[in-house]
């Protein structure tokens, strides 16, 4: 097949763009400059330069390609309003040139749409109903657009990735910016007692789970799809991790002060977010094989860069 990535040269795009082409497929990868291209063309992937606000000349492409991944987002813009705006007005493009097609089309979301969703102590599953009008991340309303293109011919499928898609090549997600962060307060914390979850995903078996959705000629369309791994880990055990490895202090904090303290992911750090992929595994016949997010904290290549 002929694969269209958006996001091909991220941590994630790159190992998707490595993992289809040993497969035989062709990707067509877009990387927003020529380093990022070098990097898809490394992966044996076929670049093009531009952005996800070429809607017109990306919706071309998509047209162009047996199936479509969508891994790009504005996440450095510094304005998350206009990142999902863009994340939005692209997905819509690329709907328009693949209406009817019955081509596959997944894009990225996120596990942290079911916050809020399932009920205290319980975990998410790829069938817990979401409110995108209430949810609290206003992505959600991008992945009920995404997931409604089933009525329009189009195998579409929301990748609702870990918050922690980890490993070896994750230089800018969650876990490089919690570990930024805990630096420069000189210190880490977790919310509460640290009980919430996280799920998590090592990015190798992330790209594997998409490319098998990508190959599986049935796959139904408008559906989550859950790349977790793991289902939820305490999140105090990650904190504790992170403080050892960065050789902080390790606090108990309030929600404000993990957001006031560590970035733009500390708004995230109290949240529960159990997440099954139970669902998902049995449909694609996924087995995630590499190691966990504490094996990856422990092994300290997050910490020597």
């Amino acid at each position: 097949m002929k694969i269209f990535v958006t996001g091909a040269s991220g941590h994630i795009g790159q190992l998707v763009t490595a993992e289809l082409v040993e497969a035989g497929h062709q990707v067509v990868g877009l990387a927003r400059n020529d380093a990022g291209a070098e990097r898809v063309a490394k992966q044996g992937g076929d670049p093009v330069v531009g952005t996800v606000d070429d809607t017109d000349r990306l919706a071309e492409l998509a047209a162009a390609a047996d199936g479509v991944v969508n891994l790009a987002f504005k996440h450095d813009a510094g304005d998350f309003g206009a990142a999902v705006a863009a994340d939005r007005a692209l997905i819509g493009a690329i709907a328009d040139a693949l209406d009817g097609s019955g081509k596959p089309f997944l894009a990225a979301s996120g596990t942290m749409m079911l916050v809020g969703q399932v009920a205290p102590g319980e975990v998410g599953t790829e069938d817990t109903p979401i409110d995108a009008e209430s949810a609290p991340n206003p992505r959600a309303v991008t992945e009920q657009l995404l997931l409604g293109l089933a009525a329009r011919g189009v195998r579409s499928a929301a990748l609702r990735l870990s918050p922690t898609v980890h490993g070896p090549t994750d230089f800018h997600g969650f876990i490089p910016s919690l570990i930024a962060g805990a630096r420069a307060a000189g210190s880490f914390g977790y919310v509460g007692d640290g009980s919430n979850r996280w799920p998590a995903v090592h990015n190798l078996d992330a790209a594997h789970l998409i490319r098998l959705a990508l190959e599986k000629e049935d796959l139904p369309a408008g559906i989550p799809l859950h790349v977790a791994a793991e289902e939820g880990i305490p999140f105090r055990r990650i904190a504790e991790a992170i403080a050892r490895g960065a050789g902080v202090p390790i606090e108990s904090v309030s929600q404000q002060t993990a957001a006031e303290r560590y970035g733009f992911v500390g708004a995230f750090i109290g949240l529960d977010n159990p997440t099954s992929s139970a669902k998902t595994r049995e449909l694609l016949g996924w087995q995630p094989t590499h190691s966990g997010l504490l094996e990856d904290l422990a092994d300290g290549f997050y910490f020597t860069r």
